[in-house]
């Protein structure tokens, strides 16, 4: 499969309107932005970017597929760590972030409801309305006797809540800056265009912060190495811990502890596209059509909690993480039906091997006020950190 433009008219338009808008940005603001800000329009730009616009992004007709569409069973393992943090706060709500087609949340309810054990609430927090007019028709579909326990929202709900906040595959898709360290600067990389065609720029960076952060990385670091660092992290990081009183965030991701992200081997960071089902490194071409992602410093996710209420409660890899809750022994239930026990166990498969999904996805829990025994860290990883 070529990564070519697509012979699809609404599809081209589309990106050349987002092309449009980002190299107005690049004038005004001189010939450059930063590579961050390209990320951000590339994928947020309000009706354009691949996340806010109506383009297919989920499953086998789009661009990638997520751990929650290979399997009910990967939420089922997932409800059942919320059952143990719903059971053990007041009133309690679940937050997801980024809710894909919906599948999740619909899966994550459908499981409670079987152990009676609802939150008071579910909020979706989605950014893209195309997205939200999915998740909301998934559930409708699904779910209909649940739909109105959920609430979708553009942002944290305003008043501090008890309960879970889930993030699954949402941290890739956060803007990253990306740098390259040379004997005696850091240079950060920037966009230009040149004959309609988005080009990298490297420039010494202005930005304190951002010096800062790399430079001490330097110990790890040989001189040439070039990769990315999340700027907003922290930030986020801060904001959940404002708004969950008493609870767990669970979040989920592709990434490494910081010894094994800024490895020498990784000189190129971690950069990586998706388009139609093929993994590429080039984020300059075919915006608005490709999503765009970085791998996740999880030892990042864990300062991050430094001056907070949050404690870094667990972490481990996804294959620990589901067979800890119970995987499967849920797989097991289907073995009387032979077609669909061998179509999960594939999915499973995919789940737990750490040649597919079970080792390159890590899972970290960051707990509040929360004193109960958390399952799915039962093979916990922290010291990796």
């Amino acid at each position: 499969m070529s990564l070519s433009l697509p012979d699809d008219p609404l599809a081209i338009e589309h990106h050349h309107r987002l092309k449009a808008y980002i190299n107005a940005q690049i004038q005004q603001a001189g010939g450059a932005i930063s590579f961050q800000a390209f990320m951000e329009s590339a994928l947020y730009a309000p009706q354009l970017g691949y996340y806010s616009a109506g383009m297919r992004k989920f499953g086998a007709g789009g661009d990638f597929v997520t751990a929650p569409e290979l399997s009910a069973l990967f939420s089922q393992c997932l409800a059942k760590q919320c059952q143990a943090v719903l059971n053990s706060v007041e009133n309690g709500v679940i937050i997801e972030f980024g809710a894909g087609t919906g599948i999740m949340a619909t899966d994550i309810l459908r499981s409670l409801a079987q152990w009676d054990c609802l939150p008071s609430r579910y909020y979706i927090v989605e950014l893209s309305p195309s997205l939200q007019q999915v998740q909301q028709e998934t559930l409708k579909s699904q779910v209909p006797e649940l739909f109105s326990r959920v609430e979708w929202l553009q942002q944290l709900p305003s008043e501090p809540v008890q309960g879970v906040i889930l993030a699954n595959e949402v941290l890739d898709a956060m803007p990253v800056q990306r740098f390259q360290l040379t004997d005696d600067d850091v240079l950060a990389f920037y966009v230009t265009a040149e004959m309609d065609i988005f080009q990298w720029q490297t420039r010494s960076t202005n930005d304190n912060v951002l010096r800062q952060q790399v430079e001490a990385l330097r110990p790890l670091l040989p001189v040439g190495y070039t990769s990315e660092i999340n700027p907003t992290l922290s930030a986020w990081v801060q904001s959940l811990a404002d708004i969950l009183e008493k609870g767990l965030a669970i979040l989920i991701d592709y990434g490494f502890p910081r010894a094994e992200y800024y490895h020498p081997q990784r000189h190129q960071g971690t950069l990586m596209c998706h388009y139609r089902h093929q993994a590429h490194g080039d984020p300059l071409i075919l915006v608005g059509l490709q999503d765009i992602t970085a791998h996740v410093d999880f030892t990042a996710v864990a300062e991050a909690t430094i001056g907070t209420d949050w404690n870094v409660a667990g972490y481990t890899n996804q294959a620990n993480f589901l067979l800890s809750l119970g995987l499967m022994e849920a797989l097991a239930q289907y073995q009387a039906d032979e077609v669909r026990y061998y179509n999960m166990s594939q999915a499973v498969k995919r789940l737990l091997l750490p040649s597919e999904m079970g080792e390159l996805f890590k899972v970290i829990g960051l707990s509040k006020h929360l004193d109960i025994s958390l399952a799915g860290f039962t093979l916990d990883q922290r010291g990796r950190l």
